[in-house]
């Protein structure tokens, strides 16, 4: 269910049967998501997001501060190309150079322009989670004695990865953003579920064993590139 809430923008309610507490996340466009257990009250829940206003208000600033607006000349770096950003009068046309990907826009509009490279650089980005991320999650297995089933790659907005019952991997394509270190630290993550299926105690000395003792570090900077949550 989505609901318009004044001052915040549109909020998307999710009833989660594997949920233990009410949870906030603010996505990259600043709208908002907020997961509850099956057995909490509708009237707890508006309380909740009433009380957390100012909070989400915060963060939607903060993204709003740190969005990027592309110029003609722009370079962007992915893992596998460089992105150029350049005027032509076939808006969103596109040349691929070998690592080169040439983007042309006949007319710089800041939010039309930014949504249409965002969306372009998400293909981009797709493309190069297939053909980076199953490698590198099978060579981590492989090397820290974990075995999986099926791995899926998905534009996710709730978050970076997850890992079922059945030890099917399900990773976020906006990965490829982040450092390498972090993409390693996320994979480990999701690795270390299939023998241990929730966040207790036991699950972060697991992971501290595997990403020398700095798992808690390592999701804390995570979290700085992640969409917000309370």
């Amino acid at each position: 269910m989505v609901v318009h809430i004044n001052k915040i923008g549109p909020v998307t309610f999710f009833r989660n049967s594997v949920s233990k507490s009410i949870k906030i996340s603010v996505r990259p466009d600043k709208s908002v998501l907020i997961s509850f257990p099956r057995y909490v009250l509708d009237k707890e829940v508006f309380s909740f997001l009433s009380r957390n206003e100012s909070w989400i208000i915060n963060q939607q600033n903060k993204i709003k501060a740190v969005q990027k607006i592309y110029e003609e000349g722009a370079v962007i770096h992915t893992k596998l190309h460089s992105v150029v950003i350049k005027q032509g009068n076939e808006n969103g046309k596109v040349e691929v150079k070998e690592n080169q990907v040439i983007i042309y826009i006949s007319h710089f509009d800041a939010e039309q322009t930014n949504k249409l490279i965002e969306n372009l650089l998400t293909k981009i980005y797709r493309h190069e989670a297939h053909v980076l991320l199953p490698k590198r999650l099978k060579e981590l297995a492989q090397s820290h004695g974990f075995s999986y089933n099926k791995i899926t790659i998905r534009n996710n907005k709730r978050n970076w990865g997850s890992c079922s019952s059945a030890n099917n991997i399900s990773l976020n394509l906006q990965m490829m953003k982040l450092p390498n270190e972090l993409i390693d630290y996320i994979l480990l993550h999701e690795l270390v579920h299939t023998k241990i299926k929730n966040h207790s105690i036991r699950f972060w000395e697991e992971l501290n064993l595997h990403t020398q003792n700095k798992a808690r570090e390592l999701s804390q900077q995570v979290k700085k590139y992640s969409t917000y949550t309370l």
